[in-house]
């Protein structure tokens, strides 16, 4: 199995900055897609963007041109550039993963790191 550690959360003004990142350690054979999601108090959680294992991402519209997700496959990790941040970034950011395997993929999440935006 493996587990998903985030980093980098924490407190930043409006237009500010600040890079998440998503460690994977364990025992596992490969991680397929990656991926950030985030949910606000009372909201549900939602896909903020998805890199597969070759690099192609793909964002939600709310973060395009704002947000970066990039991959290191050599240490298993993600990383999430957040750029201009607005107040409506704030919430609680997972790192979630897929493992191939026969039947169905292994879900895995992180525990979540607080991003508030706030001036």
């Amino acid at each position: 199995q493996a587990q998903l550690v985030e980093s980098g959360g924490g407190l930043a003004q409006p237009g500010g900055s600040l890079r998440l990142s998503c460690v994977a350690s364990g025992t596992f054979s490969s991680l397929s897609d990656m991926a950030w999601y985030r949910q606000a108090p009372g909201k549900e959680r939602e896909l903020v963007a998805v890199i597969s294992y070759d690099g192609k991402a793909d964002y939600a519209d709310s973060v395009k041109g704002r947000f970066t997700i990039s991959r290191d496959n050599v240490k298993n990790a993600i990383y999430l550039q957040m750029n201009t941040l607005k107040s409506e970034d704030t919430a609680v950011y997972y790192c979630h993963a897929e493992e191939p395997a026969p039947d169905r993929p292994y879900l895995y999440w992180g525990q979540g790191t607080q991003v508030t935006v706030s001036s």
